[in-house]
């Protein structure tokens, strides 16, 4: 199994910033998932899905065009911890941010696996909400 914990979320005004952070576990991710693709998506009312960024087993990254510039993927020497810092905020940043464990996948596809929701495991999310 695979679990993942995100936190870190908050109400913050545009131009700021916040970091999220995702705790994973599991016998599944400690012998498989660990070692490849992680990423994080988010979702926003009436709004599609869309895959924000990607972190691969090597420490390859890859960003949605949206956020590219802005937000950064990384994840703790460990790699049980992964994060998001997002900086810059806007309104269009607002919506529930999930992290997923995408498996062996480039960052290319992992952002469109999230997207797509083709995913096998995800946490429960965590709010971001920017006022302008």
């Amino acid at each position: 199994q695979v679990q993942l914990v995100e936190s870190g979320g908050g109400s913050v005004q545009a131009g700021g910033s916040l970091r999220l952070s995702c705790t994973a576990s599991g016998n599944e991710y400690t012998l498989h998932y660990k070692w490849y693709s992680m990423g994080w998506f988010r979702q926003a009312p009436g709004k599609e899905r869309e895959g924000v960024a990607v972190i691969e087993g090597d420490g390859t990254t890859g960003y949605a065009d949206s956020v590219k510039g802005r937000f950064t993927i990384s994840q703790d020497a460990a790699r049980n911890t992964l994060h998001l810092q997002m900086n810059n905020l806007d309104s269009g940043d607002t919506g529930m941010y999930y992290c997923a464990a995408l498996g062996q996948v480039t960052a290319l596809q992992g952002l469109a696996a999230m997207t797509a929701s083709r995913i096998a495991y995800r946490g429960q999310g965590t709010q971001v909400t920017v006022s302008s």
